[in-house]
């Protein structure tokens, strides 16, 4: 009996590390991808999701991405047939952005983020006071392995103009109650994770888990 295939897709900036606290049925046969450098700085999402098909080897696979990732999948998906699409701490289209998000794009506010702060993470984590905000520090500095800044510019550009107005079909949505970055009374026609939040994919693994093998049988 031949495996289902699998490709991950990680946040935001992050690695595929992210997913290794996953445990899925030994029937899937599991594939991660990373990230690529843009192009040039106005390359669509249309353009890199059809670079991002370079890495994917089999037929009918399933995508499951988080966060940005899960907007990327959606995108791949307009151009190969898969199984199934499942998305994490992510939206189905522009219109479960939260409100903050549509200011930010409409008045250039995104222009101003510090990516320097993510690109210098290091020189930048000693300021972390607190041991919450330490293990946080430590847990970012563990996944954020993408730290360019034309990528991370490029990145924060297109989740804003995301323009997908109709969700994907045959997509299943798994979204904290906690998400702080898109907040659940955004979100429609999702399994919700009680006390998720956006990195949820590290916290909740074993309940994200078995949505995953249950959906997915």
């Amino acid at each position: 009996m031949s495996k289902t295939h699998i490709y991950f897709m990680p946040g935001l900036g992050v690695g595929p590390d992210i997913f290794k606290q996953l445990n899925l049925s030994k029937e899937f046969e599991l594939h991660y991808l990373k990230w690529k450098k843009p192009l040039y700085q106005e390359e669509t999402l249309t353009n890199y999701a059809m670079r991002m098909l370079e890495d994917i080897k089999h037929e009918n696979p399933v995508l499951i991405g988080v966060s940005f990732g899960g907007i990327i999948v959606q995108e791949i998906s307009k151009f190969i047939d898969t199984r199934k699409i499942i998305i994490i701490s992510s939206v189905k289209s522009k219109n479960e952005f939260p409100k903050k998000f549509k200011f930010a794009n409409l008045s250039n506010l995104y222009k101003l983020f510090p990516t320097n702060i993510i690109t210098n993470f290091e020189k930048y984590s000693k300021f972390f006071i607190g041991k919450k905000l330490k293990k946080k520090a430590a847990n970012y500095k563990r996944y954020l392995t993408v730290k360019d800044k034309t990528y991370l510019q490029w990145s924060i550009y297109n989740v804003l103009n995301w323009q997908q107005e109709i969700p994907t079909k045959n997509i299943l949505h798994i979204h904290g109650t906690k998400d702080k970055v898109f907040p659940i009374k955004y979100i429609h026609n999702c399994e919700q994770i009680i006390g998720g939040d956006h990195a949820m994919i590290m916290t909740k693994a074993k309940k994200i888990s078995e949505i995953i093998n249950t959906y997915l049988k």
